[in-house]
């Protein structure tokens, strides 16, 4: 049974009857209300969410003892034992290994340092983004007066005994509300022989009128003197915005994407080039394919659909190429390693692996919860792993093979809106030889979920 699912605590004997609920420890029947009460808060959220509690609990102490289901006979002797035999081949081998890591991952606390001790432990984690190494986090944190700040988390604590890591904050501060974040990358002439290369941090997806697009120096999150730190490096004006993807395509160098309301909007931060691209539907989510300039737009109407960015933009001509659809809003696309599939997740909970080369649906991953928020997926082609956050706090871990849900993760918070972590996976969180694991940022909090 999924944790998480909302069923009845009404058993076998005693019927449903509307309006009404059973408590079967107290053996009796009791008048739901419409809404809130403060004498008889008994209402149809208040049962859910206490239901919904004890199943979190009962998971947590499940946790605790390694009380965990895997397939019958994944042990680590048995999977040695065939694959010397020659019953497996190496890349089943390495996807059930990992299968069964996955489910021997134990929950540790994380501490935060930070040289200002104001800044760890203070504000909640909205959003966690590793950059491509998986050596640096930028995060976005809610401030309790209102708004976000943003720090970047050093991860090569993560390798000793006590699971240390520095965070870094900075004075820029947005009272405004952060809808996507993507790391970016800048290349410039440094001498007549040779090229130095900048890590960047795109921020972008401001949900208010007007918005803005912001491109920030990593350098601005580092412990040397703030008197000595750059400025930021640019913001473009915009309006609302939903989503932002950085192209890594040497045709389109230096560009990055905006999903705004009813259209695309390219931008070269060098030359400050903008093309517009109109759609039917406000786009939710974005990514640049690397072999080719081609962007993939997933929209709230549902509908998938690519952009070759090389374009000129001429008036009535259609812009989508490939298209698929989902019943739902689309919160989250992934183009596979690859470029032949593209994963997408939707608001109505769906995760579909679609072929593009014959735009059809291959695969269906089963189980994750959504119902209205922008909630990304995290895909782990070198172990063959999906990882989701639902709405309901669970982390969901997949296999990309099979589409097996192979773990399920209670949120070590209660569940709530404004506590959904925030996960990265990664088989060398703090660089090269770093230590592999799932990272979830919750509340104010960081974990580590250590994958021996």
């Amino acid at each position: 049974e999924d944790p998480s699912s909302s069923s009845s605590t009404q058993n076998s004997v005693a019927p449903e009857l509307p309006g009404f609920y059973y408590d079967p420890e107290k053996n009796r029947y009791f008048r739901l209300l419409p809404g809130h009460n403060n004498h008889n808060p008994l209402t149809k959220d208040s049962i859910q969410h206490k239901a919904m509690e004890c199943k979190r609990l009962r998971l947590l102490e499940e946790e605790e003892k390694q009380k965990k289901t895997t397939r019958a006979g994944l042990n680590s002797s048995v999977l040695l034992q065939k694959r010397q035999l020659g019953l497996l081949s190496s890349t089943s081998y390495c996807r059930l290994v990992h299968e069964l890591k996955v489910n021997c991952m134990q929950r540790r606390k994380i501490e935060i340092h930070s040289p200002d001790s104001s800044v760890a432990g203070t504000n909640n984690f909205k959003i966690i983004v590793a950059d491509v190494a998986c050596e640096r986090i930028f995060t976005v944190n809610d401030v309790e007066h209102g708004g976000c700040k943003y720090g970047i988390i050093n991860l090569s604590g993560l390798g000793k005994e006590s699971l240390t890591v520095e965070m870094y904050d900075n004075l820029y501060f947005t009272n405004r509300k952060v809808n996507s974040v993507c790391w970016a990358s800048l290349t410039h002439p440094d001498s007549h022989f040779s090229l130095t290369h900048f890590s960047k941090l795109c921020l972008m997806g401001i949900a208010e009128t007007p918005g803005c697009a912001s491109l920030l120096p990593a350098s601005l999150f580092s412990s040397t003197n703030p008197g000595d730190r750059p400025g930021m490096l640019c913001s473009f004006k915009i309006s609302t915005a939903w989503s932002c993807a950085w192209c890594l395509n040497p045709q389109a160098d230096n560009c990055f994407s905006t999903g705004l309301t009813r259209r695309v909007l390219v931008t070269n931060v060098v030359t400050g080039h903008r093309q517009t691209f109109g759609t039917s539907s406000d786009v939710l989510a974005q990514q640049f394919a690397t072999q080719t300039p081609v962007l993939y737009n997933g929209c709230r109407s549902g509908e998938i659909f690519s952009i070759d960015v090389r374009q000129r933009n001429r008036k009535g001509q259609s812009w989508k190429a490939t298209r698929l659809f989902h019943s739902s809003a689309v919160t989250s696309v992934h183009l596979m390693e690859a470029e032949h599939y593209l994963m997408a997740a939707d608001m109505a909970g769906k995760i579909k692996l679609w072929d593009l080369r014959t735009a059809k649906c291959v695969k269906q991953y089963k189980g994750h919860h959504n119902e209205y928020a922008l909630l990304p997926f995290h895909v782990n082609e070198e172990e063959g792993l999906l990882i989701a956050v639902g709405q309901d706090c669970y982390t969901r871990i997949w296999s990309l093979q099979d589409a097996r849900l192979l773990r399920t993760i209670p949120s070590p918070h209660p569940s709530s809106k404004d506590a959904i972590p925030s996960v990265v996976f990664s088989s060398r969180l703090g660089g090269s030889r770093g230590v592999p694991g799932l990272l979830m940022a919750v509340k104010q909090d960081l974990y580590h979920f250590s994958y021996n």
